[in-house]
This record gives C-alpha cells, structure tokens and sequence, in this order.
C-alpha cells in the first residue's frame, strides 16, 4: 500500500511489516547559494531533522528512503554541508535499521558526507514493495518498470493561482498521474539505445532484453520535503528554461519529457489532501 502522509510531503509504502518512509529533495546547504546573492537565512536543517525524526517516531519505519538531492551544491561541498549532513543521517541511523538515498542531480559529492552504514542507490533508483522509486533526472533502472507505482521527485511540484488583480500565490503539491504503458516502454528502449523495427512489439523487446514485464500503471510526483525552496507550477505551460539555451522546457526528466505520462489530466492534491482538480483544468489559473 502506498500512501501519501497528509499533511507531510513524505510517503509511505507498506507491505506486512515492512514500512518504507520515503522523503525527497531536502538541498541541505540551500541557504549558502542564496548569501551568495545578498540573502541570509539561517540554516533550516535542525527543522529538517525535528519533522524527519518527528515522522520516524510517528510511523516507525523500518526503512528510510531518500528520494534524491540530499544535499544543494552541485559541484563542490559547502562547510554547512560537511556539518549538517553527516550530523543528521547519524542522528536517523539510531531510529531506523536501514537507511538509503537514491542519488539526485545534485547528489554528485554527497557520498563522502554519509555514515558507512547508508546505502548508496544510483538515480535510476531501486524497487521497494511494488514501488519503483528514483529521483526523476535520469531513467530508471528496467526492474522498476515491474512495479505498480512509479515514483519520483526532483519536479519541486507547485500549482500556481493568479487573482484578477495579478496577485500570485503558489502551493506545495502531490501530482497523481495515469501512464501511457505503451509510449512508456517504446521512450524507455529508444533511451536505452534500442531501434524497434517496424510492427515489433516493444513490450516483448523489454522482456526478452530485460528480463521485465510491464506492470507499471500509475506516476507519483513527491513534492520537497525543504518547504522554504522555490518550486516549478505544474499547471503553467512553461515550467523552466535551459540555463545553456534559454529555450522554454515542459517539463524536467526523461520520463516526464517521453510524452508517457497523462500530465494533462493528472490529478492535484494539496499537501493536506485536499483535491484541487486535473493539471488541465487548473491551466487557466496561473
């Protein structure tokens, strides 16, 4: 079973007695980039670790997952991130019996800054209970399309509204969405290096290339568990742009950009759990 923890950005999938808390996108070290331009904040990681270790309390975990982007900077690790994370994973070490951290795009020197005892996972991820969880920026690895739900977060979902007079405001957001399975399989082989020829059936290349049979039928989209960082309005019709290019993008990830996921009539769930509509409905309020 796999439920969101109303009003947490923070998941939870159970099977028997096996209980997966799943977090994503917590960028420790976020408020040095932000001194950088002129703006101090101070540090929110002990806020962090109270509602981390708050929610292992609550829900007892026998596995804590991170869902990518543990920590900020992408290149280089800040003197903030050398004190924080360490202190906060050996902290989560004492409650939880396994804890794991899928690596996210800005995950690239984190593994130096973890206890031993962490397991590392690459961003194409890992399946746990019929969850297929990684972090959004890269495929994911072909075992987890046999899962039900798959899992992601690195979007930093928000749903923005603008008033008649131009006020705009922005909420954190869950995004539940239907997979395409066929458009699903025929990205993820074409990602993979694979040509289908003309009339093959992708689903029988995956199986026989991969060992796997497609069960996957519904998209999750976490939002950040770091309540202070901007995120992109999943009902705006350009989300970003290229940072090389400045070209507009859609959307952020392989998965998203494949066309394979019904983002149009995906459904949008505040962090309370209050259903606010499909992605297409809410277009026209941002």
């Amino acid at each position: 079973m796999l439920s969101p923890l109303f009003p947490h950005s923070a998941l939870l999938v159970r099977k028997g007695r096996e209980r997966v808390l799943i977090v994503a996108d917590l960028h420790i070290g976020w408020e040095v980039a932000l001194a950088e331009q002129g703006i101090h904040v101070p540090s929110q990681t002990p806020k962090i670790k109270e509602r981390l270790l708050q929610l292992v309390d609550l829900y007892k975990p026998t596995t804590l997952l991170f869902l990518g982007d543990v920590k900020h900077t992408i290149a280089r690790v800040e003197l903030e991130e050398w004190r924080d994370i360490p202190d906060l994973f050996e902290a989560l070490i004492q409650k939880v019996g396994e804890v794991k951290v899928v690596l996210g795009n800005h995950d690239g020197t984190l593994e130096p800054l973890l206890p031993s005892k962490v397991e590392i996972i690459p961003s194409s991820g890992i399946a746990l209970l019929d969850a297929g969880l990684f972090h959004g920026n890269a495929w994911p690895a072909p075992e987890l399309l046999q899962c039900r739900s798959l899992v992601i977060g690195h979007l930093h979902p928000t749903v923005a509204f603008r008033d008649p007079l131009g006020f705009r405001m922005t909420a954190q957001v869950w995004i539940r969405a239907a997979i395409n399975r066929e458009q699903l399989v025929r990205a993820f082989l074409k990602g993979m290096g694979f040509r289908l020829k003309t009339g093959e059936n992708p689903l029988k290349v995956l199986q026989k290339n991969f060992g796997v049979k497609l069960k996957a039928s519904e998209f999750f989209i976490m939002p950040h568990f770091n309540e202070f960082l901007g995120g992109r309005p999943i009902n705006r019709s350009v989300m970003s742009r290229s940072k090389r290019s400045g070209r507009p993008i859609k959307y952020l990830g392989p998965l998203l950009r494949s066309g394979s996921i019904d983002i149009e009539d995906a459904e949008i769930y505040l962090l309370d759990g209050t259903f606010l509509g499909t992605v297409g409905q809410l277009r026209s309020l941002s």
